[in-house]
């Protein structure tokens, strides 16, 4: 009988003073990805389009958008990768936002690393990667509502 292996995840959560159409354009048009995510990302913004980025400086990532509710929910599924170790489980990024009275709530649910050894590394560039991506997306974001874009 074959077992799934162990896998492990990460969630972000970004509370930004900014309503759900920039969120979901920083999101969603290159331009801005390209932005705060990593130079040279891209993305085909509708369901079945393509994700691409390096977002922890080392490995280039591909991804299929398999859930597209704009202005609500983006969620990525990651295409496999030679640089990567092999994995059973499906690599995936959701993000999910939520509008508030102040703003916009942002979370990112990363989830299907596996739990081996092997991939302690790549699990924590992609964690920390996306991290310090949220970081920079609240600076770009905050800039915009200050008029200095």
């Amino acid at each position: 009988m074959a077992t799934m292996e162990k896998t492990r995840g990460y969630a972000h959560r970004l509370d930004l003073r900014t309503g759900l159409t920039p969120v979901w354009a920083a999101l969603t048009e290159s331009r801005l990805l390209g932005q705060w995510c990593s130079p040279g990302a891209t993305i085909s913004a509708r369901p079945g389009g393509l994700f691409r980025a390096c977002v922890d400086r080392v490995t280039e990532l591909e991804a299929c958008i398999d859930v597209f509710m704009p202005g609500q929910r983006l969620r990525l599924i990651y295409l496999p990768c030679a640089s990567l170790p092999p994995a059973e489980s499906a690599l995936v990024d959701d993000f999910i936002l939520e509008p508030t009275r102040t703003g916009t709530i942002l979370r990112l649910l990363g989830s299907g690393v596996p739990g081996s050894p092997e991939w302690d590394i790549p699990y924590l560039r992609q964690r920390t990667g996306w991290q310090a991506a949220l970081v920079r997306l609240r600076a770009l974001l905050d800039a915009a509502d200050a008029g200095a874009l």
